[in-house]
């Protein structure tokens, strides 16, 4: 299982997208957490920005097309991916995810 991030600028995008997402299938489950607090540099200027959180969890047949998603519906320039390996995922939930309907092939 891979476990997947990004930021969006408010509740009701990352709702939205969180939703999209499942309904297409292409993450067994998006947690939504926020606001955070992202403190960072762009464009040369120090920022400070609410944010909110979404965490996807994909088999890995569904990364490629989920980044493809996130990234054309995604409102920043320069959204925030980061894609990890699970290293260990409990039987019974990996035994979950890989038959909720329509990913039996995954």
């Amino acid at each position: 299982m891979l476990i997947a991030w990004t930021t969006v600028p408010t509740k009701a995008i990352a709702n939205q997208l969180a939703s999209e997402i499942v309904q297409a299938r292409l993450a067994v489950c998006v947690q939504v957490e926020g606001p955070i607090e992202s403190h960072y540099i762009w464009e040369g200027t120090q920022e400070k920005t609410e944010e909110y959180r979404l965490t996807f969890k994909a088999l890995p047949s569904q990364i490629i097309p989920l980044e493809t998603r996130v990234h054309a519906h995604h409102p920043y320039q320069t959204p925030e991916w980061v894609v990890v390996k699970a290293e260990h995922v409990a039987e019974k939930y990996l035994s979950w995810a890989r038959t909720t309907p329509n990913n039996l092939t995954l």
